[in-house]
């Protein structure tokens, strides 16, 4: 089985695919506001130690159960213990979920990177996109299919499944090898621009001024955490099954550090690009940073159309630019959230892969459409809510409780890391996974229910919530459970691919 698994074919490739997935939207348009509203420059420091106590331990241990058992989310779950299978396939169910409506986000930056070329959005950028391009409706009213988000949304869909066909080392990473570099390429040029506009100095003013008196604040660690958690796509398949390509000699603590500090770099380069150009905004309009700076669809679509509308010299190229940044980082993330339940049906119930990607891939295309209407905004906003606060968070604190406390798994994990690492894990590896991280994602998980129990999210009906908020977040667990019943292709589940010892000696002994 092992010897016909398909694989990376260099390190570098196996990097960048796992960079593609970590860079996503939410690192250019969540992260420069969760910094500047959590303290500014002081929120670096909660940050890093985040990074340090549960990105980068987490990014190990998903590697560590990926790279060890060689398989999806869901089979290699099941080969670390027999009653951990669920959560793979509830970790499945949530991509599923995501990717359903991620490419629909990814699909009107894409139009609005045609838009860009004459500023076509006018000089009311707010009416245009939720009026005239999407055309909202009130929640829970279909309101019709949007022709101008279908067209760039079947395209999305198409050069996502395009690649997926062509495997990991013919699609996912020559892909990658290609979306990475120009996504880098494109946003520097963007960065390098806004930090020479009048008034950028502001936004960076804004930005990096450190609160210190925001460190003793524990909202502002939560929101470190949750960032960390958030941008790195871990807790939810990706990591463990990206991790299963890798070739049996793979430094996994070291890929780990790189991919880490990759993401957190483009998150501070993001930062600096985004709020140099608020700077700008709020210069030019006689305003405050604060009056401007805001975060997810709003900045995206609203704030920066107001920006390049303003741009002294060839606007819409900027425009281009920096909406086209956002469709490459897109494409790479949904590349490889769709991957994870690709690699489990495909295992599970033995399909080809073409076979696989047309189901699974084609099934989440034709799903996307439903938020390509007049209401589909409003589906997006819940579904986005519910799937990330008792979705993605919910099941990374199960996977960290169950391996670390109840199957008590960690020693084994950290013994394989370990083999095949040049850097070996310390104490702080199992300290930050056994204690720091599920009592941050714990604490996280209580105050989201608390919040939406006290505050309802939105102005949403009661209903419409309780339907596509808690309910789909409630239908991606019972899948996974319901997933786990079913039969595996004889001995799959039990063969461990190169047997029950732990691979890495070798190298450490310097042997081939």
């Amino acid at each position: 089985m092992d010897a016909a698994r398909e694989q990376w074919g260099t390190r570098l490739g196996f990097l960048l695919a796992a960079v593609g997935s970590a860079v996503g939207l939410g690192n250019i348009w969540r992260f420069p506001y969760v910094a500047w509203d959590n303290g500014g420059g002081a929120f670096f420091v909660p940050y890093l130690f985040a990074l340090l106590t549960a990105g980068i331990p987490l990014l190990v241990l998903e590697y560590a159960i990926g790279h060890r058992f060689r398989g999806s989310a869901p089979l290699s779950l099941r080969r670390l213990h027999p009653r951990a299978e669920w959560i793979g396939w509830w970790q499945v169910a949530v991509c599923f979920l995501i990717a359903s409506y991620y490419a629909v986000v990814i699909a009107w930056a894409a139009g609005y990177a045609w838009f860009s070329v004459g500023t076509r959005w006018g000089e009311d950028p707010e009416a245009f996109f939720f009026e005239s391009y999407l055309g909202v409706t009130e929640p829970g009213s279909l309101g019709g299919v949007r022709l101008g988000v279908l067209l760039p949304l079947a395209l999305v869909w198409g050069l996502t499944l395009a690649v997926l066909s062509g495997g990991i080392r013919r699609g996912i990473e020559r892909a990658n090898r290609v979306l990475i570099p120009l996504l880098l390429l494109m946003f520097l040029v963007i960065v390098l621009r806004a930090v020479t506009l009048e008034g950028s100095a502001v936004g960076l003013e804004a930005l990096f001024e450190p609160d210190w008196s925001s460190i003793g604040d524990a909202s502002v660690w939560v929101a470190a955490y949750g960032q960390i958690f958030f941008s790195l796509s871990i807790g939810f398949a990706i990591m463990i099954t990206y991790a299963s390509y890798l070739p049996r000699d793979g430094d996994l603590t070291g890929n780990a550090f790189i991919a880490g500090f990759s993401n957190a770099s483009f998150e501070l380069l993001a930062g600096i690009g985004v709020f140099a150009a608020i700077g700008f905004l709020a210069t030019t309009g006689g305003i405050g940073v604060d009056e401007v700076a805001r975060d997810g669809i709003g900045l995206a679509f609203v704030i920066f159309p107001e920006i390049i509308s303003q741009l002294p010299g060839p606007s819409g190229l900027y425009g281009v630019l920096f909406f086209g940044s956002l469709v490459l980082a897109g494409i790479s993330s949904l590349i490889s959230i769709t991957q994870t339940y690709i690699a489990a049906l495909q295992e599970k119930f033995e399909l080809r892969r073409r076979t696989a990607v047309g189901v699974a891939g084609g099934g989440t295309a034709l799903v996307s459409v439903s938020y390509a209407t007049g209401g589909g905004i409003n589906t997006l906003d819940v579904v986005d809510r519910f799937i990330n606060n008792f979705g993605v968070a919910a099941v990374g604190l199960v996977e960290v409780v169950v391996i670390a406390w109840l199957i008590r798994e960690l020693p084994r994990l950290r013994t394989h890391a370990d083999g095949v690492s040049d850097l070996r894990l310390g104490m702080w590896w199992v300290i930050s996974l056994g204690a720091v991280t599920p009592l941050v994602l714990g604490w996280m998980t209580i105050d989201n229910l608390r919040t939406e129990f006290t505050e309802p999210y939105g102005d949403y009906p009661l209903m419409f919530l309780a339907v596509l908020g808690w309910g789909l977040a409630a239908l991606a667990l019972v899948v996974g459970i319901a997933m786990s019943r079913a039969r595996w292709p004889d001995g799959l589940a039990l063969d461990v691919p190169g047997g029950p010892s732990d691979h890495g000696s070798n190298r450490r002994e310097g042997r081939p």
